[in-house]
Formats: structure tokens, C-alpha cells, sequence
């Protein structure tokens, strides 16, 4: 095996201050000659020639592409190669790696730009999630804003407008109130900048290309807020963070609304309520409804209550408890009194005895609505409210919402939800 004499020393700085480089990385950058550094630090590092060697070295002005392979290649000697932080973390080291031999290889991480960023910001950084878009798309940046972390910080790239993509992302996703946008600009170097932003107002136009945006989750009070009469974003509600799926989707929840026809007065069941989006947004239509929400999880009647705290409306009860326990101990007389019922998150077993149990006591005009992700399950849910003497009818919904993206926008579906409704006959 032939044995590797070159060294490739990948080097990561957060300073041009060649005294801040440890002594064994001054003294590794003096005797070696051949030096390459990244356009942007081109100027700072050749400098460091002229104050700290005597020997003549030469510099290669490098970017990200086959004319630094090359180069690298070309070499007979030791070469170092300059990058910024940690060159293995979204840096050089990922390419390298995939043309040369880790025998060839040196790194000499530094701290990160996301570290120094939390660092200057003084914010605890083990529950932050990490995205890159500079030279990417912003699928990776999509998916976590979806999972709503409290922390996010996302290396941009001022050649795809990244900032400009984030604070759209952030509106599109309904996620602009939920956050604080911070730019951290030049972190580490003598003209660093950090500013607060608001993610909906234009930002600047002074703002450094070598930034990184972080995104730090705020805690909001909805009550009082200017909601709309209809059709509340989905950011309204509080549910768990690790249990996004307990909220139904707002296109979904205006959909499941409108077919309850909801009346002025009566009782209104949301059985599996989750985080209660649905009942409570009907008892904020209709303020004369008396609301029982019933959901299994533990502390759903925590987060039941708080949303009904948001939206300054009063259930008559929730229950934390299982549907089939209350009609094991008939504890159900306000359910056998419904006028609307919802049913969500049950078993086809649970959903199906709740209309039969339930069918029995309603009038000629009450509502039931189902809806559902699972398609085996429909037919059985649909013929026993056809047997329980309902006018049935199924929709599916499928939404998509435009995301921005470098190249323009891309439309993401949303999960298609099939919604059952049964209409007393008599």
C-alpha cells in the first residue's frame, strides 16, 4: 500500500487574529507554504504572511468547487486550507472527504458559527435543531419549521435570498407570531453585528452576507387578540410539543364546522377532542352551545382549558377520561342530550358504539361528523349510521399550501382527511 506523505490540514478559524489560532496551528501555518483561503478571507489571512514568516508562500483563493479539488490535488506538498468553525459541520469537510483519502486528511475544528450565535445570545443551545440552506433547498429548513422547536438556527446564503425565504416560510406556515428572528452577523469577527428583527417587517438592507439566522420560540398570550370570527389559524391553539398531530388543520376544522350548521342553542359533543380546536372554536361561533370535550390523553383537560382561555370561551365540562368508561358507569346523560357530535381520535370499535349508543337519543336534524385518515374504516362507519336511520355523505379534503423555495415556490400537500357527516332522518 502506498504510503500517504502529503497532508491536507483543513483548518477552522472564527477569528483573523493569527494570535487567537492555538500555537501549534501558528507554527503549522508558518512552515507550510502552499495556503488555501476562501474568497471572503482571501485579504485577512495573506496578511498574516507578511507579519508571521519570512518564507514566500503561496495563495489559492478558494471556493467550495472542482477548481479547489483540483488544486488540492495538484499538490506535492503539505497544504493547509483554511474554513470557517467546524469544517465538518455543513463546511468543506463533507467534499473533501469524498475526494481524498481520510489518511490524507487533517481537520482542526473551531466552535461553530450556531455556537457562537447561542453563545453571544446567551441562550442554552442542547434543543436546537440545525438547518443549512446555503447551497440547498429548503426542504430540510420546511420540515423543522413544521415541528415548531424552540430553538432553530439556519446558515443562509445570501445567493437564494435565505433570509428573505425564512421570513416567508415562517408566514406561509402560520409560524410569524410564534418566533423571534435574531441575524448574527460576522460572528466571532471584528465587525460583528447581532440584531433583533421582527419576522414580518422587511429586513434591512446592511445585513453582512456571512450571517446565520437563529429563530427563538416566544411565549404569546392570545387572549384579546383580533381573531377572525371564522377560521382561527392553527397557531392559536396550544397543543404538545411532541403531539403536533392533536390539532386538526384549519382547513379541515373550517370544513367540519361548516357541515355541523351549528345551532344558536343545544349541546355539542367533541369526543377525542385532542387540543379541543374544533369544540372550541364552534362554542366561540355559537356562545349559547353548552360544550362537553372529552379526550383520553393525559392532560388533555390542561391544554382544553388553556386554549378555552385563549379564546375567552367556557366548555360546561372536560372530561379526561376514556368514552367507553362513561358509558360503562351511564354517566352519560348530557351526551344523550347532543344536538352535534364530533368524533376524533377513537378506535372504529369506540366510534362505532358511540353512534349506536348515542343515535338513539337524537332528533331528526342532528349532526354527526367523522372525520378520518384511515380509508378501512369507512364502510363500517357508514353503514351503521345508515342502519341507525342517517343520511350519510364522505368528502375528501386535500389541501396544499405554497412554501417558498429558491427557485420560486412548491406546493405541499397537506395529509388528505376524509370526513363523514350523518344527518338525522327522524
Amino acid at each position: 500500500m502506498t504510503q500517504i506523505k502529503r497532508k491536507i490540514h483543513v483548518i477552522g478559524i472564527n477569528s483573523f487574529e493569527f494570535k487567537e489560532l492555538p500555537l501549534k496551528l501558528q507554527k503549522l501555518f508558518i512552515k507550510t507554504e502552499n495556503i488555501a483561503v476562501p474568497d471572503p478571507y482571501f485579504e485577512d489571512i495573506k496578511l498574516w504572511d507578511q507579519s508571521n514568516t519570512k518564507k514566500e508562500k503561496l495563495f489559492f483563493a478558494s471556493r467550495s468547487d472542482n477548481k479547489l479539488i483540483n488544486w488540492l490535488k495538484s499538490q506535492k506538498t503539505d497544504v493547509i486550507l483554511f474554513s470557517r468553525g467546524d469544517p465538518l459541520w455543513f463546511g468543506i469537510g463533507r467534499i473533501l472527504l469524498e475526494n481524498f483519502s481520510k489518511e490524507e486528511l487533517s481537520f482542526y475544528p473551531s466552535n461553530t458559527c450556531a455556537q457562537l450565535a447561542f453563545s453571544k445570545l446567551k441562550i442554552s443551545w442542547q434543543e436546537a435543531i440545525y438547518v443549512s440552506i446555503h447551497g440547498r433547498d429548503s426542504t430540510k429548513l420546511i420540515e423543522a419549521l413544521k415541528s415548531k422547536p424552540p430553538s432553530l438556527a439556519i446558515i443562509t446564503d445570501s445567493n437564494n435570498n435565505g433570509l428573505e425565504i425564512i421570513q416567508n416560510n415562517l408566514l406561509e406556515l402560520n409560524l410569524n407570531n410564534l418566533y423571534d428572528l435574531w441575524i448574527c452577523e460576522e460572528i466571532g469577527f471584528e465587525n460583528e453585528k447581532i440584531r433583533k428583527f421582527n419576522p414580518k417587517e422587511k429586513l434591512p438592507s446592511d445585513i453582512s452576507n456571512l450571517n446565520i439566522a437563529v429563530l427563538l420560540k416566544r411565549e404569546k398570550d392570545i387572549q384579546g387578540k383580533a381573531n377572525p370570527l371564522f377560521g382561527l389559524k392553527d397557531d392559536t391553539f396550544k397543543t404538545f410539543e411532541d403531539r403536533p398531530n392533536l390539532l386538526t388543520k384549519r382547513e379541515v376544522r373550517i370544513q367540519i364546522l361548516a357541515d355541523l350548521e351549528l345551532p344558536e342553542n343545544g349541546t355539542i359533543w367533541d369526543i377525542g377532542a385532542g387540543c379541543g380546536s374544533i369544540g372550541l372554536e364552534a362554542l366561540k361561533l355559537r356562545p349559547n352551545l353548552k360544550l362537553f370535550c372529552i379526550d383520553k390523553r393525559i392532560g388533555s383537560k390542561e391544554l382544553i382549558s388553556e386554549n378555552a382561555r385563549r379564546l375567552g370561551v367556557a366548555p360546561k365540562d372536560i372530561f379526561e377520561e376514556d368514552i367507553n368508561n362513561l358509558f360503562n358507569s351511564n354517566n352519560i346523560n348530557s351526551l344523550r342530550e347532543a344536538k352535534r357530535i364530533i368524533i376524533g381520535g377513537c378506535d372504529k370499535k369506540t366510534k362505532l358504539r358511540i353512534i349506536n349508543e348515542l343515535s338513539k337519543d337524537m332528533n331528526c336534524g342532528d349532526i354527526v361528523a367523522i372525520p378520518l385518515i384511515d380509508i378501512q374504516t369507512i364502510k363500517d362507519l357508514r353503514d351503521t349510521l345508515k342502519g341507525n336511520n342517517f343520511e350519510v355523505n364522505l368528502n375528501l379534503i386535500q389541501t396544499y399550501k405554497s412554501l417558498s423555495i429558491s427557485e420560486g415556490i412548491r406546493m405541499d400537500p397537506n395529509n388528505p382527511v376524509f370526513l363523514l357527516r350523518g344527518r338525522k332522518l327522524s
